[in-house]
């Protein structure tokens, strides 16, 4: 009698890899799983699918960027217009409108990004946060994620008064070099005053006293850098509050590129960087307490 046929044994995936065709592409999946990023490319994976999460957002809720382009032409047309008729601010030989423009474009992100903190908030008590927190995701990675799509949002909104602007006759330059300078500085700013918002938002852990510190901050932060005149004729004290103030530094690095007037982008761009690190590594680190 005759031995029983033996078993076919499964094919590996090395076997099939060897057998060669489309057939062993398509069956690879389904034996192998495909290997998970480990070490150094987990980090930016991680901070890019969260960034695309944020930024999906806006498709639900785009007229929050038609709304929030309201005030900055506000700005330009009432505040900007009735300066550079009175010309009482020394601009250096320049309109004070153009002056001006670079201040509002940071001053706009900045108002989308301080209030950052709500929405973590939002999902704190919604219960997203803790699910995101169980997962292997490092909570840097879900800081930065957050922070650099509030950049993405600030630099939306710095399109469209960069369009207003130049709508208005506000010289500006045109160099793609240049512009992307700009985009740099506008989301590096933006991810500090989000981080900042996180961070405020991790020690008040409520939305109605986040607002308030948030509308308490705005204005002195606005007023006190050197958005709407020079550092030059503000009081002593207030130079100090100034070069204190990384909006100072983005507004600087936002007027040399786009104007060409006197700048100093290394230093700008080194405080803006070096600010947006310590406010990752702060929001990071109250993230946990928030989510108790």
């Amino acid at each position: 009698m005759s031995a029983a046929p033996a078993a076919p044994r499964p094919a590996s995936a090395e076997a099939l890899d060897t057998a060669g065709g489309e057939k062993t592409g398509a069956l690879d999946l389904l034996l192998v799983p495909p290997r998970a990023r480990t070490g150094w490319r987990l980090l930016p994976a991680r901070i890019g699918a969260l960034c695309t999460v944020e930024l999906q957002k806006l498709r639900h809720d785009r007229a929050e960027l038609y709304t929030r382009a309201v005030q900055p032409a506000l700005w330009l047309l009432i505040f900007g217009e009735t300066f550079t008729r009175i010309k009482a601010i020394p601009t250096g030989g320049i309109p004070y409108i153009d002056y001006l423009a670079p201040g509002i474009i940071a001053q706009s992100a900045m108002f989308i990004a301080i209030f950052y903190g709500i929405m973590i908030i939002w999902e704190r008590d919604s219960g997203i946060l803790t699910k995101l927190l169980v997962t292997p995701t490092p909570r840097s990675a879900l800081i930065t994620g957050k922070a650099f799509a509030a950049g993405v949002k600030a630099l939306i909104q710095a399109v469209v008064v960069i369009v207003i602007a130049a709508l208005l006759g506000v010289a500006l330059t045109w160099n793609p070099l240049r512009l992307l300078g700009v985009a740099v500085a506008v989301i590096l700013g933006s991810a500090f005053f989000s981080c900042l918002s996180m961070t405020i938002a991790g020690i008040v852990l409520t939305r109605d006293r986040l607002m308030g510190i948030g509308q308490a901050i705005t204005m002195p932060l606005f007023f006190g850098s050197s958005a709407l005149y020079p550092v030059s004729i503000m009081p002593g004290w207030l130079q100090a509050v100034s070069k204190a103030n990384p909006l100072s530094y983005q507004v600087d690095a936002l007027r040399g590129l786009l104007l060409g007037t006197p700048s100093h982008l290394a230093l700008d761009y080194g405080v803006l960087l070096l600010a947006a690190a310590l406010g990752i590594l702060a929001a990071s680190s109250l993230l946990g307490r928030l989510a108790r």
